[in-house]
């Protein structure tokens, strides 16, 4: 290995992945940045996905195959497959079996990281079928501090850290108290993000490196109309408004953020959601330690029913307005969560 090349560790788990599975391996493979060791984890595909990735690994002495000989859950199989990095690696890229990376994406990631060993997450934009996410993020300042990237995200809503594929962690981090991932959280990739930012700097890429497919068959697509990002937003800010924010400005926007999330659950019952959607929402907040507030709930309901009695063309100009907001700043959030309290990927066992 050149000795001003470090060994980046890929890691791709994937279970019946076989219709993407050759497109991620090989933009892989296809990196300008050759020095990397790939592992590969087979969680009991039988839709021969497993033999795709054995071809591959007998090619290329790069690739590391792992069979499961029992089926794990998503996040625990990340967390798995994390733990098997090697020890001489500095960092660590988990690319998602139905996502591929773009040719200079390891090398640019490695190249931002190079520059201070403060940085502990790198990102950089993505592509999730036609839609480049992560745009809005200030990128003329690198590295930015981590807390001051938190607070981006959080106060103005600019999403920079995409999902795994999008991002490269220090692998140190990765090697460090395990499992990597919480698996107790809902969107334990985001939490995580958090948590470095506590007390890593934070670097990013402006360019696209990475495309997410947002055209195959997933638990998200399960979960889409339960208004995940209300749910996302709302646990975020109430766990780490406190973190990054001074005490005046993290009890208002931990204000705003129940009540904008609490106003998404009004129209919700004024639409009759059915009982799956009032359940993934106990279920998420059951992270927080809380549960519906149903007189919250029952206010905020009543609050827009007067609303609307009283100005209907205001009521539509504001339900408007705020779609159009929610739609422009949270691309990024289609729906990288499951049916799961426990999962932001998209595939139980991917």
């Amino acid at each position: 290995m050149r000795a001003n090349q470090p060994l980046v560790s890929v890691v791709t788990p994937f279970h019946n992945t076989a219709p993407f599975l050759s497109q991620c391996i090989e933009s892989v493979l296809a990196q300008s940045y050759t020095q990397f060791e790939y592992i590969l984890v087979d969680n009991c595909s039988t839709d021969g996905s497993g033999d795709i990735a054995e071809a591959y690994a007998g090619r290329d002495s790069r690739i590391r195959l792992m069979r499961r000989t029992e089926l794990l859950s998503q996040v625990q199989n990340y967390n798995s497959a994390l733990a098997a990095i090697s020890d001489a690696s500095k960092y660590c890229k988990i690319v998602q079996a139905d996502d591929y990376i773009f040719p200079d994406c390891l090398k640019l990631m490695v190249q931002m990281f190079e520059q201070s060993e403060s940085i502990g997450l790198v990102s950089g934009y993505d592509l999730k079928a036609d839609i480049v996410r992560g745009s809005g993020f200030p990128y003329r300042v690198s590295p930015v501090p981590g807390k001051e990237a938190a607070r981006i995200y959080l106060v103005n809503e600019i999403f920079p850290f995409g999902s795994p594929t999008t991002v490269m962690y220090r692998s140190s981090l990765v090697r460090g108290p395990r499992p990597f991932y919480d698996e107790s959280r809902l969107h334990e990739d985001t939490e995580k993000c958090m948590q470095i930012l506590q007390t890593w700097d934070f670097g990013f890429v402006p360019q696209v490196l990475s495309f997410l497919r947002a055209d195959n068959e997933s638990i998200s697509s399960a979960v889409r109309s339960f208004q995940p990002y209300s749910l996302d937003r709302y646990i975020i800010v109430q766990r780490y408004a406190s973190v990054f924010l001074d005490p005046g400005e993290a009890a208002a926007l931990k204000k705003q953020a129940k009540r904008d999330y609490y106003e998404a659950l009004a129209h919700a019952a004024l639409r009759f959601r059915g009982s799956a959607f009032w359940r993934y929402h106990e279920k998420g907040l059951e992270t927080l330690g809380e549960k519906i507030d149903w007189r919250y709930l029952v206010l905020q309901t009543a609050k827009y029913l007067l609303r609307m009695m009283l100005n209907p063309w205001s009521t539509v100009g504001s339900a408007m307005r705020y779609l159009k907001r929610r739609t422009a700043n949270n691309r990024h959030n289609e729906v990288e969560e499951s049916l799961r309290p426990a999962s932001t990927h998209r595939d139980s066992g991917n």
